[in-house]
């Protein structure tokens, strides 16, 4: 195995310097060939009968899996979603919160977290740690959680900036149960999400899967209750008698079905991820930040975090965005902020990062 070999499986990186997987990650041949031949299989012998029907739901226990071994915990503590959103959904739902629970979470959320959150119509304690450094963050929430705290609601790692947030440390230190939002970490650094109560996985950003697919990692699942029920969350139902039987353990919290090309790409990609892809993209994010700094940029990223870097530039953020792209590189800017992010990954090579620097300079 070589990187150059791994890098040329992504063919978006002939052209582009590719550095947006926190958005969506570049997709390899194998995994759009999984997908193309299961739609080939859906045209040419339709999309019905037992077998079919079958290979389908074994195919929702491999990628369950594979979830599963990604981050260290048991195959029947995942459900398969659309989203980190959707697990989130899961959850509150799942536990009924409402405007008598108090949930405490950060700034530095990504909506897809804390938008169901203000659907319930939970009372939110915000930290705010934008303006703050990395060292202050678990003072900073701990310092927020009440004996009326009823869950701590927070990311892996933001999607702002690429921070560390210490969720198992504030679960250890409060006994609150923890929500992760798993969408920036899970693919991007080593995770092991045992000793979180819930873990949400996007399999369309670091993992580099197909849209619309993601899993939930749940702890204790008879501490939750299944409401966003579903045709695979049902073990048996009566429709007549208005009676069901869940699936055992996470399972019962499947809230629908993934498209099986879906399925089959995210297979692909699963089974596509190499050995020492952690340390290889966290050598290229400090070379980034290190590139970035060189050039006089105000880098808001500190060292030792995951694998996005934010920084200004000079200039309105959105025309510097489509600047960069017209110059072959993709990165993103940052909503309510003057901030760009680059997102940096395993397939990367320092020729991105090169390229990146110098369109920046060329403006």
């Amino acid at each position: 195995m070589s990187w150059a070999t791994e890098r040329a499986r992504f063919r978006v990186l002939d052209r582009f310097a590719y550095l947006n997987a926190g958005s969506v990650g570049p997709l390899a041949q194998e995994t759009v060939a999984a997908m193309a031949a299961t739609r080939e299989r859906e045209v040419a012998e339709g999309r019905s009968g037992g077998a079919f029907f079958e290979e389908v739901l074994a195919q929702r226990e491999r990628v369950r899996a594979l979830f599963a071994a990604g981050i260290g915990v048991a195959t029947d503590r995942v459900a398969l979603t659309s989203s980190t959103t959707q697990g989130v959904q899961v959850v509150v739902v799942g536990l009924g919160l409402g405007p008598d629970d108090e949930v405490v979470t950060t700034d530095s959320e990504h909506f897809g977290l804390t938008g169901p959150l203000l659907g319930a119509g939970v009372r939110l304690r915000i930290a705010q740690l934008r303006e703050r450094p990395v060292e202050r963050t678990f003072d900073t929430i701990r310092a927020l959680v009440t004996p009326r705290t009823r869950l701590i609601a927070l990311s892996a790692v933001s999607w702002l900036d690429g921070r560390l947030f210490p969720w198992r440390e504030l679960r250890e230190a409060t006994g609150v149960p923890v929500l992760v939002d798993g969408a920036q970490s899970v693919g991007a650094i080593a995770v092991d999400a045992r000793e979180a109560d819930f873990y949400t996985v996007s399999g369309q950003k670091w993992l580099c899967g197909p849209d619309a697919t993601g899993a939930l990692a749940i702890r204790d699942t008879d501490r939750l209750r299944p409401r966003l029920i579903s045709y695979p969350s049902a073990a048996a139902y009566d429709i007549a008698r208005g009676t069901w039987e869940p699936q055992a353990g996470a399972l019962r919290f499947d809230p629908g079905f993934t498209p099986p090309g879906s399925l089959a790409g995210l297979e692909a990609a699963l089974t596509g991820l190499p050995d020492g892809r952690f340390e290889r993209a966290a050598e290229l994010v400090a070379r980034c930040r290190e590139l970035l700094l060189e050039a006089g940029l105000d880098v808001l990223t500190e060292p030792g975090q995951a694998t996005l870097v934010a920084f200004r530039a000079p200039g309105e953020p959105a025309e510097t965005v489509a600047s960069l792209h017209a110059s072959g590189v993709v990165v993103r800017s940052l909503p309510s902020t003057d901030w760009l992010r680059a997102s940096v990954g395993w397939w990367n090579d320092e020729s991105d990062l090169e390229r990146l620097v110098a369109a920046l300079r060329d403006r």
